[in-house]
C-alpha cells in the first residue's frame, strides 16, 4: 500500500504540529531492503546536499536500516541530462531534479523559465508551494519522476562575465554565455541577443576557463561552491531568473517502499527542504561580501529595461504560447500580469 500526497501531506502538518511524535521503527540487524542511489550535479558543499544526507541518515537511523540512501554529488554518476535518464528509467532510484531541466522532457515545465517573472522569494514560494508548483511536480510524475512537494532554494540566478559588467540589455548583444540544457533558458537570452551554449554544469569551469564562453548566470552559492570566481571577474545582480531544486524517486522505486517508509522519507526530507531555505537565505546575504574578497566585482542593473526588451522582442507572447494557457494563467496569477 502506498500513501497518497493528500495523506503524505495531512501526515506531515501533524507531525509539525507536534500532534504526532516520530516513530523509530525497528528490524533485526541485517541487510537494508532497499538501498537507493541519489544523483546530483551540486557540489557536496551545497546547503542543499547537506541538508539531504542529514535527512538520509534520519531515514536509516529510523527505519531501523531498512531504507539506506547515498548521495553520489558532483555529477559522479553522470551529468544532468544522463541522470534524468538513468532516474527515469530506473538505473538510478533518486535524482536532485530542478524544473529547468525538466523542461527538456516537458515543456511545459519551463514556466519557471520566464526570464524577470518574480520579484521576490515571497511571490517564489507562494507559488512554489501553490498551484504552480504542484502542476510542474505532476509533469514530473507523468515523465516518470515522483517529487517531494516540498522544493529546496536555488536561488536567484546572476550573470558571471570576465570581459564587461552587464548594465543594460545591450551589453548582451553577441555575449558568449553558458546556459544549462534549458529551452526557456535559451529562448530568453537569444531574445536579449545573446549568443548561448548548452553546456551541462560539470563542464562549465573549462569552458570558462578555455574562453569557450565568456560568462554564465548561476546562484551566487553555486558560483562560490564551484569557484567560479577563480575564472570570472565581475557578477551583475539581475535576478533574472529563479530554480527550484526537488528530491526525485523514480516512480517505480517509490511505489516499492511500504507507507511507513513512504512517510518516513517524506517527512524528513521535507523538513530538510525547509531547513535548506533558511540555510539560503542566511547564505545568500553573505555571498557578496565573499565573492567581492574573492576578487568578483558587483552591480546591480535595473531590471526594467530588460523586461522592456523582452517585450519588446515578443518573448513574452512566444513563452505564453508555448508554455499553454494554463501554465500561463497560473504563472500570471502568482507575479501579475506580464503581456
Amino acid at each position: 500500500m502506498t500513501l497518497s500526497r493528500r495523506q503524505l501531506l495531512s501526515n506531515a502538518a501533524l507531525a509539525t504540529a507536534g500532534i504526532v511524535a516520530p516513530t523509530v521503527i525497528t528490524r533485526p540487524a541485517g541487510a537494508a531492503e532497499f538501498t537507493y542511489k541519489f544523483g546530483g550535479s551540486l557540489p557536496a558543499e551545497h546547503p542543499m546536499m547537506i541538508r539531504c544526507v542529514e535527512a538520509f541518515k534520519k531515514i536509516k537511523d529510523e527505519s531501523g536500516g531498512r531504507l539506506d540512501i547515498t548521495a553520489y554529488p558532483n555529477s559522479v554518476l553522470g551529468q544532468d541530462t544522463a541522470m534524468m535518464s538513468q532516474a527515469v528509467s530506473g538505473a538510478m532510484q533518486m535524482y536532485q531534479m530542478s524544473v529547468d531541466i525538466l523542461a527538456q522532457r516537458s515543456p511545459e515545465a519551463a514556466i519557471f523559465g520566464v526570464g524577470f517573472a518574480f520579484k521576490d522569494n515571497d511571490q517564489i514560494w507562494g507559488a512554489m508551494d501553490g498551484e504552480l508548483g504542484k502542476f510542474v511536480r505532476d509533469l514530473s510524475e507523468k515523465v516518470g519522476l515522483f517529487c517531494i512537494d516540498k522544493c529546496f532554494d536555488h536561488g536567484f540566478r546572476q550573470i558571471t562575465t570576465r570581459t564587461k559588467p552587464i548594465e543594460k540589455p545591450d551589453d548582451l548583444k553577441g555575449f558568449k554565455i553558458r546556459l544549462p540544457v534549458a529551452p526557456a533558458f535559451i529562448e530568453l537570452f537569444k531574445h536579449l541577443g545573446a549568443s548561448p551554449a548548452a553546456i551541462n554544469f560539470g563542464e562549465v569551469y573549462s569552458a570558462l576557463q578555455t574562453g569557450v564562453v565568456d560568462g554564465q548566470e548561476n546562484p551566487l552559492i553555486l558560483i562560490d561552491t564551484a569557484k567560479l570566481y577563480e575564472v570570472q571577474k565581475y557578477c551583475s545582480m539581475t535576478n533574472h531568473l529563479w530554480v527550484g531544486l526537488h528530491v526525485s524517486f523514480n516512480n517505480q522505486a517509490w511505489r516499492k517502499l511500504p507507507a511507513d517508509l513512504q512517510a518516513l522519507a517524506y517527512r524528513h526530507l521535507s523538513q530538510a527542504a525547509l531547513t535548506e531555505r533558511a540555510d539560503w537565505q542566511v547564505m545568500d546575504k553573505n555571498e557578496i561580501k565573499h565573492l567581492t574578497e574573492k576578487g568578483l566585482a558587483f552591480n546591480t542593473p535595473d531590471t526594467k529595461p530588460f523586461q522592456d526588451a523582452l517585450r519588446k522582442s515578443g518573448f513574452y507572447p512566444d513563452m505564453k504560447k508555448k508554455l499553454g494557457d494554463r501554465a500561463w494563467a497560473l504563472l500570471e496569477k502568482a507575479v501579475g500580469p506580464l503581456v
